[in-house]
């Protein structure tokens, strides 16, 4: 076994422990944690129960930092702040993404730019609730052109490439990071469970 292969079933394996744990949560095994100062939120459409909202233990990686972990939280923490376009376009895409609340939008300015960073580098943080769709940037980063600009409405990221596949990688990671935009983890919950964006 090839060590691409090892750590392709680790990722796996791991994935499918965080949909399993993440199934428990959202079936209120893990209720009865809220009693225990944790902050047990709820979000999304009915109210459905949501985790650890304090520990967030899904935001943390093999590869990632308590610091990277920490953004992810804020921004899943206060996703209501977040606003986002996303333009399709035939090689890749560009985006604008913004937050209302300062502290929201300087971890998202700052994920954004360590995320870009890690592809360049090939470094995936392995994020236990993270997307198969960045396999392919990870995999494939070497084909990508970024660029970053600000404006007012919040960083624009303009992303293309020469490979179809990175192309459609790109289409659909920047659905998916909409959804949670404008649905938090509710949305993460449903993308795990076999759903789409």
């Amino acid at each position: 076994m090839t060590t691409t292969t090892r750590r392709r079933a680790a990722f796996a394996l791991l994935t499918a422990i965080g949909a399993i744990t993440i199934w428990a949560w959202q079936d209120g095994a893990l209720a009865q944690m809220a009693g225990h100062g944790h902050g047990m939120h709820q979000h999304g459409a009915g109210g459905m129960m949501g985790h650890d909202m304090a520990n967030m233990p899904g935001l943390r990686g093999l590869d990632a930092t308590d610091e990277e972990s920490a953004e992810l939280a804020v921004m899943f923490q206060n996703f209501a702040t977040i606003s986002r376009t996303v333009e399709n376009l035939p090689d890749g895409i560009r985006t604008v993404t913004g937050a209302s609340d300062p502290e929201v939008m300087d971890a998202l300015v700052s994920h954004v730019a360590g995320m870009i960073a890690r592809v360049a580098q090939g470094r995936d943080p392995q994020i236990f609730i993270q997307s198969p769709t960045l396999d392919v940037f990870f995999a494939r980063g070497d084909t990508l052109d970024t660029v970053i600009d600000y404006t007012n409405a919040g960083i624009v990221v303009t992303q293309t490439s020469t490979d179809p596949l990175l192309v459609a990688a790109l289409h659909a990671h920047a659905a998916e990071v909409t959804a949670m935009a404008d649905r938090g983890m509710a949305a993460v919950h449903e993308m795990m469970m076999g759903g789409k964006p």
